[in-house]
């Protein structure tokens, strides 16, 4: 049987200016991460080159999906490429990169960066990177309705991408009066991120705008769920979807581990080269 998932809450993404280079909002605020399980946070912004120059991270993965501008990236692991407007990145920090994320010279990227939690016996797994151009990701098509496969599946068109996590990531239009069910697997956790248009959503109908951010009612049990989306305009969306880790999460700076001695330790070998 399949049941049908309400939309818990919603909300807009607040931008603020921080520099003449950075504006941001956090599409989901850190600190909730029973909530938001296995996601940490989710943060659009729009910045110019010399913002995100190399950082470290460890115990975590970034996902990012470029809405406009063209984005070059780099790691300490000789990993390099660019992504343009529908790409999207997956990294998987595991034990520890160091990495930057900056436009190409003159432009300025507007981005969703998403943090995606592993699990303990993951933490220190090998980094590495997954470019997710959106020209070669698997589409599922139906009438005023095309679905590009980021992660995860939608019907029976599969992801080839990796996943320490389970994660649904898809990029949804839909053609004005158009209507579509997506699947997703009961007990994940799931939001979704309206990036044009407008129309309803989940079994309760809520409407959405650009800029608003939807949560998707929690559900526990076997059998499989789906969201349903109706476009009273043209509608294009990002919708994500995940399995939760279940675990602490002692989060500092660019590290996301399950105590502080292992936070502790993840500054300690950053400071000592240990990343390299």
């Amino acid at each position: 049987m399949m049941e049908k998932r309400k939309i818990k809450r919603a909300w807009k993404v607040s931008i603020k200016k921080h520099t003449d280079s950075h504006s941001s909002g956090f599409v989901i605020e850190p600190g909730h991460w029973e909530e938001f399980d296995p996601f940490l946070l989710m943060a659009e912004d729009y910045f110019k080159r010399g913002t995100f120059g190399p950082h470290p991270h460890r115990g975590m993965e970034t996902v990012t999906y470029v809405i406009d501008g063209v984005l070059e990236h780099e790691d300490n692991k000789g990993g390099a490429g660019t992504l343009y407007p529908g790409d999207a990145q997956w990294m998987t920090a595991g034990k520890g990169v160091i990495h930057s994320e900056e436009p190409a010279i003159g432009e300025t990227v507007h981005s969703l960066q998403l943090w995606v939690n592993l699990p303990s016996d993951k933490k220190m797994t090998e980094p590495r990177y997954q470019n997710l151009l959106g020209k070669e990701m698997p589409i599922r098509v139906e009438h005023g309705v095309s679905v590009k496969v980021f992660s995860g599946s939608s019907g029976d068109v599969q992801s080839k991408t990796q996943n320490h996590v389970p994660i649904t990531m898809v990029e949804i239009n839909l053609e004005k009066g158009a209507t579509f069910a997506q699947d997703i697997p009961p007990h994940y956790n799931g939001f979704i991120v309206i990036l044009a248009g407008a129309g309803t959503f989940g079994s309760n109908g809520i409407e959405g705008t650009k800029g608003d951010v939807l949560l998707l009612e929690r559900i526990e049990g076997d059998g499989h769920t789906e969201v349903d989306i109706v476009a009273s305009e043209p509608l294009r969306i990002l919708l994500y979807a995940g399995q939760p880790v279940h675990e602490p999460v002692v989060a500092r700076g660019p590290f996301v581990m399950n105590t502080e001695e292992e936070i502790k330790q993840a500054y300690s070998d950053f400071r000592n080269g240990k990343f390299i």
